[in-house]
Protein backbone atom coordinates (compact mmCIF):
# COMPACT_ATOMS: atom_id res chain seq x y z
CA UNK A 1 0.00 0.00 0.00
CA UNK A 2 1.29 3.64 -1.06
CA UNK A 3 1.64 6.48 1.30
CA UNK A 4 -1.50 8.02 0.63
CA UNK A 5 -3.99 4.69 0.85
CA UNK A 6 -1.81 4.34 4.33
CA UNK A 7 -2.60 8.01 5.48
CA UNK A 8 -6.38 7.66 4.78
CA UNK A 9 -6.71 4.24 6.74
CA UNK A 10 -5.10 6.79 9.48
CA UNK A 11 -7.83 9.66 8.72
CA UNK A 12 -10.56 7.03 8.52
CA UNK A 13 -9.56 5.26 12.15
CA UNK A 14 -8.94 8.80 13.83
CA UNK A 15 -12.53 10.00 12.72
CA UNK A 16 -14.21 7.35 14.16
CA UNK A 17 -12.31 7.48 17.45
CA UNK A 18 -13.00 11.56 17.90
CA UNK A 19 -16.58 10.54 17.12
CA UNK A 20 -16.89 8.09 19.67
CA UNK A 21 -14.90 9.87 22.37
CA UNK A 22 -17.29 12.51 21.76
CA UNK A 23 -20.71 10.92 22.08
CA UNK A 24 -19.18 9.39 24.78
CA UNK A 25 -18.12 12.32 26.70
CA UNK A 26 -21.64 13.93 26.04
CA UNK A 27 -22.39 13.73 29.53
CA UNK A 28 -19.65 15.63 30.79
CA UNK A 29 -20.48 18.88 28.73
CA UNK A 30 -21.03 22.04 30.05
CA UNK A 31 -24.45 24.00 30.39
CA UNK A 32 -22.77 26.54 27.55
CA UNK A 33 -21.82 24.06 25.30
CA UNK A 34 -24.18 23.20 22.42
CA UNK A 35 -25.63 19.58 21.09
CA UNK A 36 -23.56 18.34 18.70
CA UNK A 37 -25.36 18.61 15.43
CA UNK A 38 -24.81 17.66 11.41
CA UNK A 39 -22.58 20.79 11.61
CA UNK A 40 -20.35 20.23 14.42
CA UNK A 41 -20.04 16.30 12.64
CA UNK A 42 -19.05 18.12 9.51
CA UNK A 43 -16.58 19.86 11.03
CA UNK A 44 -15.30 16.77 12.65
CA UNK A 45 -15.51 14.98 9.46
CA UNK A 46 -12.91 17.59 7.43
CA UNK A 47 -10.82 17.96 10.22
CA UNK A 48 -9.93 13.88 10.12
CA UNK A 49 -10.15 13.47 6.77
CA UNK A 50 -7.77 16.36 6.38
CA UNK A 51 -4.90 13.57 7.80
CA UNK A 52 -4.88 12.09 4.57
CA UNK A 53 -2.76 14.42 2.89
CA UNK A 54 -0.59 14.79 6.05
CA UNK A 55 2.49 13.69 4.20
CA UNK A 56 1.61 14.52 0.53
CA UNK A 57 0.03 18.11 1.48
CA UNK A 58 1.29 18.28 5.37
CA UNK A 59 0.96 22.11 6.12
CA UNK A 60 -2.04 22.29 3.99
CA UNK A 61 -4.18 19.70 5.70
CA UNK A 62 -2.55 21.12 9.27
CA UNK A 63 -3.84 24.44 8.38
CA UNK A 64 -7.48 22.76 7.85
CA UNK A 65 -7.50 20.54 10.81
CA UNK A 66 -6.57 23.50 12.62
CA UNK A 67 -9.31 25.87 11.62
CA UNK A 68 -11.55 22.99 11.53
CA UNK A 69 -10.88 22.57 15.38
CA UNK A 70 -11.09 26.48 15.75
CA UNK A 71 -14.37 26.65 14.36
CA UNK A 72 -15.48 23.60 16.36
CA UNK A 73 -14.68 24.95 19.80
CA UNK A 74 -16.25 28.49 18.62
CA UNK A 75 -19.23 27.28 18.27
CA UNK A 76 -19.68 25.47 21.32
CA UNK A 77 -19.75 22.14 20.22
CA UNK A 78 -18.68 19.51 22.75
CA UNK A 79 -15.93 17.24 23.07
CA UNK A 80 -12.04 17.89 23.52
CA UNK A 81 -10.74 15.28 20.80
CA UNK A 82 -11.28 17.75 17.35
CA UNK A 83 -8.36 19.26 17.81
CA UNK A 84 -6.39 15.91 17.45
CA UNK A 85 -6.27 16.22 13.61
CA UNK A 86 -4.03 19.43 14.30
CA UNK A 87 -1.92 18.21 16.59
CA UNK A 88 -1.19 14.70 14.16
CA UNK A 89 -0.29 17.62 10.90
CA UNK A 90 2.16 19.90 13.68
CA UNK A 91 4.17 16.67 14.37
CA UNK A 92 4.24 15.47 11.01
CA UNK A 93 5.47 18.85 9.63
CA UNK A 94 7.95 18.58 12.40
CA UNK A 95 9.12 14.74 11.53
CA UNK A 96 9.73 15.77 7.69
CA UNK A 97 11.81 18.79 9.23
CA UNK A 98 9.92 22.04 8.07
CA UNK A 99 10.25 23.06 11.93
CA UNK A 100 9.15 26.70 11.07
CA UNK A 101 6.16 25.95 9.65
CA UNK A 102 5.05 23.20 12.66
CA UNK A 103 6.09 26.19 15.10
CA UNK A 104 3.86 28.89 13.12
CA UNK A 105 0.45 26.25 13.40
CA UNK A 106 0.87 25.35 16.91
CA UNK A 107 1.47 28.90 17.51
CA UNK A 108 -1.83 29.73 15.47
CA UNK A 109 -3.39 27.31 17.48
CA UNK A 110 -2.77 28.12 20.67
CA UNK A 111 -3.31 32.02 20.23
CA UNK A 112 -6.56 30.70 18.43
CA UNK A 113 -7.98 28.75 21.72
CA UNK A 114 -6.23 30.91 24.12
CA UNK A 115 -8.21 33.68 22.40
CA UNK A 116 -11.41 31.81 22.45
CA UNK A 117 -11.23 31.36 26.29
CA UNK A 118 -10.84 34.90 26.56
CA UNK A 119 -13.58 36.06 24.50
CA UNK A 120 -15.20 33.64 26.75
CA UNK A 121 -18.18 35.14 28.89
CA UNK A 122 -17.37 32.68 31.83
CA UNK A 123 -13.48 32.27 32.79
CA UNK A 124 -12.41 28.56 32.19
CA UNK A 125 -11.96 26.69 35.58
CA UNK A 126 -8.84 25.76 36.89
CA UNK A 127 -6.87 22.72 35.33
CA UNK A 128 -9.26 22.75 31.88
CA UNK A 129 -8.39 21.42 28.89
CA UNK A 130 -6.64 24.52 27.13
CA UNK A 131 -3.46 23.52 29.90
CA UNK A 132 -3.68 20.23 28.62
CA UNK A 133 -3.44 21.38 25.10
CA UNK A 134 -0.63 23.53 25.56
CA UNK A 135 1.36 20.36 26.88
CA UNK A 136 0.24 18.30 23.70
CA UNK A 137 1.43 21.31 21.46
CA UNK A 138 5.10 21.27 23.18
CA UNK A 139 4.97 17.34 23.10
CA UNK A 140 4.44 17.37 19.34
CA UNK A 141 6.85 19.40 18.54
CA UNK A 142 9.02 17.42 21.08
CA UNK A 143 8.51 13.61 19.89
CA UNK A 144 8.51 14.87 16.10
CA UNK A 145 12.16 16.41 16.55
CA UNK A 146 13.03 12.63 17.92
CA UNK A 147 11.46 10.79 15.66
CA UNK A 148 12.97 12.97 12.44
CA UNK A 149 16.37 12.18 14.18
CA UNK A 150 15.96 8.53 14.90
CA UNK A 151 14.89 8.36 11.45
CA UNK A 152 17.96 10.16 9.92
CA UNK A 153 20.06 8.00 12.38
CA UNK A 154 18.76 4.83 10.83
CA UNK A 155 19.05 6.18 7.66
CA UNK A 156 22.84 7.02 7.88
CA UNK A 157 23.53 3.68 9.00
CA UNK A 158 21.46 2.07 6.05
CA UNK A 159 23.22 4.53 3.95
CA UNK A 160 26.80 3.18 5.38
CA UNK A 161 25.60 -0.39 5.81
CA UNK A 162 25.13 -0.17 1.81
CA UNK A 163 28.24 1.52 1.26
CA UNK A 164 30.07 -0.73 3.28
CA UNK A 165 28.75 -3.40 1.43
CA UNK A 166 28.83 -1.59 -2.42
CA UNK A 167 32.83 -1.21 -0.95
CA UNK A 168 33.08 -5.54 -0.28
CA UNK A 169 31.38 -6.12 -3.91
CA UNK A 170 33.88 -3.67 -5.27
CA UNK A 171 36.84 -5.53 -3.50
CA UNK A 172 35.36 -8.60 -4.41
CA UNK A 173 35.01 -8.01 -8.31
CA UNK A 174 38.57 -6.55 -8.01
CA UNK A 175 39.72 -9.61 -6.55
CA UNK A 176 38.14 -11.69 -9.25
CA UNK A 177 39.12 -9.33 -11.71
CA UNK A 178 42.99 -9.75 -10.37
CA UNK A 179 42.56 -13.38 -10.41
CA UNK A 180 41.44 -14.04 -13.80
CA UNK A 181 44.40 -11.51 -14.64
CA UNK A 182 46.55 -13.51 -13.23
CA UNK A 183 45.64 -16.16 -14.49
CA UNK A 184 45.54 -14.89 -18.41
CA UNK A 185 49.44 -13.23 -17.79
CA UNK A 186 50.58 -16.78 -16.20
CA UNK A 187 48.89 -18.72 -19.94
CA UNK A 188 50.07 -16.21 -21.93
CA UNK A 189 53.57 -16.11 -20.31
CA UNK A 190 53.55 -19.98 -20.71
CA UNK A 191 52.88 -19.54 -24.14
CA UNK A 192 55.66 -17.10 -24.67
CA UNK A 193 58.06 -19.86 -22.89
CA UNK A 194 56.63 -22.35 -25.14
CA UNK A 195 57.31 -20.42 -28.29
CA UNK A 196 60.64 -19.35 -27.07
CA UNK A 197 62.05 -22.80 -26.34
CA UNK A 198 60.51 -24.03 -29.79
CA UNK A 199 62.41 -21.16 -31.63
CA UNK A 200 65.87 -22.09 -29.91
CA UNK A 201 65.36 -26.17 -30.34
CA UNK A 202 64.74 -25.46 -34.11
CA UNK A 203 67.32 -23.12 -34.66
CA UNK A 204 69.68 -25.11 -32.59
CA UNK A 205 69.10 -28.29 -33.62
CA UNK A 206 67.94 -27.73 -37.15
CA UNK A 207 71.45 -25.97 -37.76
CA UNK A 208 73.10 -29.07 -36.15
CA UNK A 209 71.20 -31.53 -38.33
CA UNK A 210 71.70 -29.66 -41.13
CA UNK A 211 75.65 -30.08 -40.97
CA UNK A 212 75.47 -33.88 -40.00
CA UNK A 213 73.03 -34.15 -43.14
CA UNK A 214 76.23 -33.09 -45.32
CA UNK A 215 78.58 -34.10 -43.76
CA UNK A 216 77.13 -37.50 -43.55
CA UNK A 217 76.23 -37.33 -47.58
CA UNK A 218 79.92 -36.29 -48.33
CA UNK A 219 81.30 -39.28 -46.23
CA UNK A 220 79.24 -41.87 -48.40
CA UNK A 221 80.30 -40.12 -51.62
CA UNK A 222 83.70 -40.27 -50.38
CA UNK A 223 83.68 -43.84 -48.62
CA UNK A 224 85.25 -45.78 -52.06
CA UNK A 225 86.98 -42.58 -53.68
CA UNK A 226 88.75 -41.06 -50.86
CA UNK A 227 88.62 -43.06 -47.61
CA UNK A 228 91.02 -40.97 -46.22
CA UNK A 229 88.92 -37.97 -46.20
CA UNK A 230 85.82 -40.08 -44.38
CA UNK A 231 87.36 -39.37 -41.19
CA UNK A 232 87.26 -35.44 -41.10
CA UNK A 233 83.59 -36.13 -42.32
CA UNK A 234 82.83 -37.86 -39.55
CA UNK A 235 85.15 -36.09 -36.79
CA UNK A 236 82.60 -32.89 -38.07
CA UNK A 237 79.25 -35.13 -37.23
CA UNK A 238 80.70 -35.80 -33.95
CA UNK A 239 81.42 -32.37 -33.60
CA UNK A 240 78.05 -31.32 -34.67
CA UNK A 241 76.68 -33.56 -32.53
CA UNK A 242 78.28 -32.80 -30.00
CA UNK A 243 77.50 -29.00 -30.70
CA UNK A 244 73.54 -30.14 -30.48
CA UNK A 245 73.43 -31.82 -27.41
CA UNK A 246 75.52 -29.08 -25.67
CA UNK A 247 72.65 -26.73 -27.10
CA UNK A 248 69.87 -28.84 -26.33
CA UNK A 249 71.01 -29.23 -22.66
CA UNK A 250 71.47 -25.42 -22.27
CA UNK A 251 67.56 -24.68 -23.30
CA UNK A 252 66.30 -27.60 -21.39
CA UNK A 253 68.12 -25.93 -18.49
CA UNK A 254 66.45 -23.15 -18.75
CA UNK A 255 63.08 -24.83 -17.43
CA UNK A 256 65.30 -25.65 -14.31
CA UNK A 257 66.94 -22.81 -13.37
CA UNK A 258 66.89 -19.22 -14.69
CA UNK A 259 70.64 -19.21 -16.58
CA UNK A 260 70.32 -18.32 -20.05
CA UNK A 261 71.24 -20.24 -22.91
CA UNK A 262 75.25 -19.14 -23.96
CA UNK A 263 74.36 -18.01 -27.15
CA UNK A 264 75.36 -14.59 -29.05
CA UNK A 265 77.65 -12.58 -31.27
CA UNK A 266 80.57 -13.90 -29.66
CA UNK A 267 79.87 -17.04 -30.88
CA UNK A 268 79.44 -16.42 -34.45
CA UNK A 269 83.21 -17.86 -35.43
CA UNK A 270 82.13 -20.66 -34.20
CA UNK A 271 79.17 -21.10 -36.11
CA UNK A 272 81.32 -19.88 -39.52
CA UNK A 273 83.83 -22.30 -38.54
CA UNK A 274 81.39 -24.87 -38.22
CA UNK A 275 79.51 -24.59 -41.45
CA UNK A 276 82.91 -24.49 -43.33
CA UNK A 277 83.29 -27.60 -41.92
CA UNK A 278 80.32 -28.40 -44.46
CA UNK A 279 81.72 -27.21 -47.39
CA UNK A 280 80.68 -23.71 -47.36
CA UNK A 281 83.00 -20.65 -48.21
CA UNK A 282 82.28 -18.33 -45.10
CA UNK A 283 83.37 -15.05 -45.17
CA UNK A 284 83.84 -13.14 -41.93
CA UNK A 285 83.73 -9.55 -41.34
CA UNK A 286 82.94 -7.81 -38.04
CA UNK A 287 83.38 -3.64 -38.61
CA UNK A 288 83.23 -1.11 -35.88
CA UNK A 289 83.98 -2.10 -32.58
CA UNK A 290 82.51 -5.08 -30.69
CA UNK A 291 80.29 -4.44 -27.80
CA UNK A 292 77.84 -6.01 -25.33
CA UNK A 293 74.42 -5.28 -26.69
CA UNK A 294 71.70 -6.52 -24.30
CA UNK A 295 70.96 -10.50 -24.06
CA UNK A 296 67.97 -9.66 -26.33
CA UNK A 297 69.65 -8.93 -29.15
CA UNK A 298 72.46 -10.75 -28.74
CA UNK A 299 70.73 -14.09 -28.59
CA UNK A 300 68.74 -12.90 -31.76
CA UNK A 301 71.66 -11.91 -33.77
CA UNK A 302 73.15 -15.50 -33.15
CA UNK A 303 69.84 -17.28 -33.98
CA UNK A 304 69.34 -15.09 -37.22
CA UNK A 305 72.78 -16.26 -38.35
CA UNK A 306 72.70 -19.54 -37.34
CA UNK A 307 68.91 -20.07 -39.09
CA UNK A 308 70.27 -18.40 -42.47
CA UNK A 309 73.37 -20.31 -42.29
CA UNK A 310 71.34 -23.47 -41.78
CA UNK A 311 69.02 -22.40 -45.35
CA UNK A 312 72.39 -22.21 -47.22
CA UNK A 313 73.34 -25.48 -45.91
CA UNK A 314 69.96 -27.56 -46.97
CA UNK A 315 69.01 -24.90 -50.18
CA UNK A 316 71.67 -23.00 -51.78
CA UNK A 317 74.76 -26.24 -52.12
CA UNK A 318 77.70 -25.50 -51.56
CA UNK A 319 77.74 -21.99 -52.18
CA UNK A 320 80.15 -18.63 -50.64
CA UNK A 321 78.91 -16.98 -47.61
CA UNK A 322 79.42 -13.21 -46.46
CA UNK A 323 78.47 -12.93 -42.79
CA UNK A 324 79.11 -9.18 -41.83
CA UNK A 325 78.25 -7.47 -38.43
CA UNK A 326 78.40 -3.93 -38.32
CA UNK A 327 78.79 -2.33 -35.10
CA UNK A 328 76.89 1.29 -34.72
CA UNK A 329 76.04 3.39 -31.41
CA UNK A 330 72.62 2.89 -31.91
CA UNK A 331 72.21 -0.60 -34.11
CA UNK A 332 73.96 -3.37 -34.69
CA UNK A 333 73.68 -4.60 -38.64
CA UNK A 334 73.49 -8.08 -39.56
CA UNK A 335 73.85 -9.53 -42.69
CA UNK A 336 73.91 -13.37 -44.20
CA UNK A 337 74.84 -13.16 -48.13
CA UNK A 338 75.42 -16.43 -50.30
CA UNK A 339 75.71 -16.47 -54.04
CA UNK A 340 74.27 -20.31 -54.62
CA UNK A 341 71.59 -20.99 -56.39
CA UNK A 342 68.00 -20.95 -54.52
CA UNK A 343 66.90 -24.29 -54.15
CA UNK A 344 63.21 -25.69 -53.44
CA UNK A 345 62.36 -25.29 -49.58
CA UNK A 346 59.45 -27.13 -48.40
CA UNK A 347 56.93 -25.06 -45.98
CA UNK A 348 58.79 -24.52 -42.42
CA UNK A 349 59.55 -21.96 -39.88
CA UNK A 350 62.31 -20.91 -40.18
CA UNK A 351 62.08 -17.15 -42.19
CA UNK A 352 58.97 -16.74 -40.02
CA UNK A 353 61.40 -17.42 -36.77
CA UNK A 354 63.85 -15.13 -38.03
CA UNK A 355 61.65 -12.46 -38.64
CA UNK A 356 59.93 -12.51 -34.86
CA UNK A 357 63.15 -12.54 -33.29
CA UNK A 358 64.36 -9.85 -34.85
CA UNK A 359 60.44 -7.83 -33.76
CA UNK A 360 60.68 -9.46 -30.47
CA UNK A 361 64.20 -7.58 -30.05
CA UNK A 362 63.18 -4.69 -31.30
CA UNK A 363 64.81 -4.40 -34.78
CA UNK A 364 63.71 -5.24 -38.73
CA UNK A 365 64.52 -8.41 -40.80
CA UNK A 366 64.26 -8.41 -44.63
CA UNK A 367 65.08 -11.57 -46.52
CA UNK A 368 65.02 -12.33 -50.24
CA UNK A 369 66.73 -13.02 -53.36
CA UNK A 370 70.29 -11.01 -53.49
CA UNK A 371 71.19 -7.78 -55.51
CA UNK A 372 73.94 -10.00 -57.57
CA UNK A 373 71.96 -13.57 -57.19
CA UNK A 374 72.06 -16.22 -54.11
CA UNK A 375 69.84 -15.15 -51.42
CA UNK A 376 70.57 -12.47 -48.76
CA UNK A 377 69.14 -11.84 -45.25
CA UNK A 378 69.40 -8.40 -43.55
CA UNK A 379 68.92 -7.77 -39.71
CA UNK A 380 69.00 -4.42 -38.25
CA UNK A 381 68.51 -4.50 -34.26
CA UNK A 382 68.77 -1.84 -31.76
CA UNK A 383 72.63 -1.29 -30.48
CA UNK A 384 74.00 0.60 -27.44
CA UNK A 385 76.42 2.46 -26.73
CA UNK A 386 79.96 0.59 -27.09
CA UNK A 387 83.02 1.42 -25.15
CA UNK A 388 85.92 3.10 -25.82
CA UNK A 389 86.87 2.45 -28.90
CA UNK A 390 90.14 1.18 -29.45
CA UNK A 391 92.54 2.36 -32.73
CA UNK A 392 94.99 1.28 -34.92
CA UNK A 393 98.47 2.87 -35.20
CA UNK A 394 97.51 6.70 -37.11
CA UNK A 395 94.48 6.70 -34.72
CA UNK A 396 92.06 5.49 -38.19
CA UNK A 397 88.86 2.75 -36.26
CA UNK A 398 90.12 -0.54 -35.70
CA UNK A 399 88.49 -2.92 -38.33
CA UNK A 400 87.92 -6.80 -37.79
CA UNK A 401 88.18 -9.57 -40.73
CA UNK A 402 88.00 -13.12 -40.66
CA UNK A 403 88.03 -15.25 -43.74
CA UNK A 404 87.70 -18.47 -44.83
CA UNK A 405 87.48 -19.87 -41.07
CA UNK A 406 89.76 -17.59 -39.70
CA UNK A 407 89.44 -16.95 -35.89
CA UNK A 408 89.16 -13.33 -34.14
Amino acid sequence: MDTRGKDALVAAGVLAAIVAGTYANLSWSGPQERPLDPAGLALIVVAALSLAFRRTAPLAAGIVAAASGVVYYAAHYPGVFTAAPALASIYTLVVLGRRKAASWLAAALAVSMYGLMALAPDDPPPGSWMALLSGWLVAMVLVGEVTRSGRAYLRAVEQRAQAMEQRAEAVEQRALEAERTREEAALRQAGEERLWIAQELHDSLTHSISVVNVQTALALELLERRPERVREALLAIKESGHEAMNELRATLGVLRAPEEVEAGLSGLPRLVARAEGAGLRVTHTVRGVPYAPSPEVDRAAYRIAQEALTNVLRHAGAAAVTVSVDYTPSAIVLRVENDGEPGVAGPGMGLIGMRERAVAAGGSLTAGPGEHGGFAVHAELPGGQPAALPARAGGEPAELHTQAGERL
